[in-house]
């Protein structure tokens, strides 16, 4: 594999003092042993992978995917102190090839010297598939030991090749008793926050299970000077309201609008209103949400009742017409419609089975009495010959074959008893028992 990064060996970069007195809050309380790292035990103790490795005293690269706020810097430093090796960081987005060549030749010297090094790089994800197969040689070489952080899905955002060669450990939001330590650990350096117990719930719940900005908002309190305690209320006013963690192109935007797809599939409006009303404030594009809407007005509910479709397409021309916030309701009112039909995937079951079957019998010709015969030669051919028009048959069907002569008639959409499609069912049942009594009236050996 080519090596994207040379060999200029710079000298060694410094390894970053304790904090200041005056240094940020979320500073000053960074972990100083694996053993003080809160809501990731899972990890760092005993029985946990990072634990493991430390006790044996031996690294492997790894990836730490988390949200904000979790630990994943801290843990990359306080693991080269438990082994005792060199550490060394760098960000994706602060740095690029020139910062990474450096980075792998200093490793690379410090090797040779019998000093083994920790490269911590920080948003990995945002290097690209280039850059990331970079790495390979040098962690294949056991030049560095990388720890990786990503707030991404490493299967997405990370190549392949990368992931085969790093283990990923998946770090946990911080629940409410992790994030309540992590307070108590600040009063126990600052003073008591000028909080009722309602405010410091409420404080805790704003975090959404960022440490980081637990402790910035903190700090402002500290800051501020209160005298008296803040109540919830006086809480939000000073604090303002925290926007919602939500990138419409990463993570969330998925997961928000699968947990949507799946409760409207397991009918469940509560939940289906939930997630709808998350990605809504948290400001997704009104249009997309309705797109998915529509899909699954086809996909999961189709024929068991088709006022489902009819229901999305409308609420889409509403929010057009009214705009927001006034057009949001008719995207609820679409989403508790479908959330509360009967459902049926057979129309899309149907529609998968027969796009297979199309692409498996390629270019079949249709029977030639269903061909038009727009000119003489098409009609001496038989085009159009023998053809029973349906109107004029008895009960409007004539019941001939319209399937090609190499294939079988299929079966492709079979309706559920639930809901339209119960009577769909009985049309298709009804239209099959006369198409057996034609045959049977034309089979000669009756």
């Amino acid at each position: 594999m080519a090596d994207l990064f040379g060999n200029d060996a710079p000298p060694a970069p410094a390894r970053e003092d304790a904090p200041r007195d005056d240094a940020p809050l979320a500073n000053r309380l960074r972990p100083r042993t694996l053993d003080e790292v809160i809501g990731q035990e899972h990890l760092t103790g005993p029985e946990g992978a990072i634990g493991r490795m430390v006790n044996a005293g031996k690294l492997s690269s790894m990836i730490l995917w988390g949200p904000p706020g979790t630990g994943k810097t801290s843990i990359a430093r306080l693991l080269a102190d438990a082994v005792g090796i060199r550490f060394v960081s760098i960000s994706a987005v602060f740095s690029g090839v020139a910062d990474l060549k450096k980075a792998f030749a200093e490793a690379d010297r410090m090797a040779q010297a019998g000093q083994k090094t920790l490269l911590f790089v920080d948003e990995i994800h945002r290097f690209n598939r280039a850059q990331q197969d970079g790495f390979l040689p040098f962690v294949e070489r056991g030049t560095v030991t990388l720890v990786g952080a990503t707030t991404e899905n490493p299967s997405f955002a990370l190549n392949a090749a990368l992931l085969s060669r790093a283990q990923v450990l998946i770090l946990e939001r911080l629940g409410h008793d992790a994030l309540e330590a992590l307070l108590a650990r600040a009063e126990a350096l600052e003073s008591p926050l000028p909080l009722t117990p309602e405010a410091r719930t409420a404080l805790i719940a704003s975090a959404d299970g960022d440490g980081r900005f637990l402790l910035g908002q903190a700090e402002t309190l500290y800051n501020a000077g209160l005298t008296e305690p803040l109540d919830p209320q006086a809480l939000a006013k000073f604090l303002q309201r925290r926007v919602a963690v939500y990138d419409k192109d990463r993570d969330g935007h998925y997961n928000l609008i699968s947990a949507l797809h799946k409760s409207l599939r397991g009918s469940d409006p509560q939940a289906a209103l939930y997630y709808l009303a998350r990605m809504l404030t948290a400001g997704e594009e009104p249009l997309y949400v309705l797109r998915r809407l529509v899909r699954f007005a086809s996909e999961d509910i189709g024929l068991a009742d088709p006022q489902a479709l009819t229901q999305c397409l409308a609420a889409k021309e509403a929010y057009q017409f009214l705009g927001s916030p006034e057009g949001e309701l008719a995207i609820v009112q679409a989403c508790l419609y479908c959330a509360t039909a009967p459902k049926s995937n057979a129309a899309y079951a149907a529609q998968k089975s027969a796009f297979k079957a199309a692409r498996e019998t390629g270019s079949l010709m249709p029977p030639a009495n269903i061909l038009n015969a727009p000119t003489k030669l098409m009609k001496d051919i038989g085009y159009g010959a023998g053809y029973s028009y349906d109107h004029e048959a008895e009960e409007a069907f004539s019941g001939d074959n319209y399937w090609p002569e190499e294939m079988e008639p299929q079966t492709f959409y079979e309706p559920v008893e639930r809901g339209f499609e119960r009577k769909v069912h009985e049309r298709i049942a009804y239209w099959d028992r006369l198409r057996a009594e034609r045959e049977n009236t034309h089979d000669p050996r009756i």
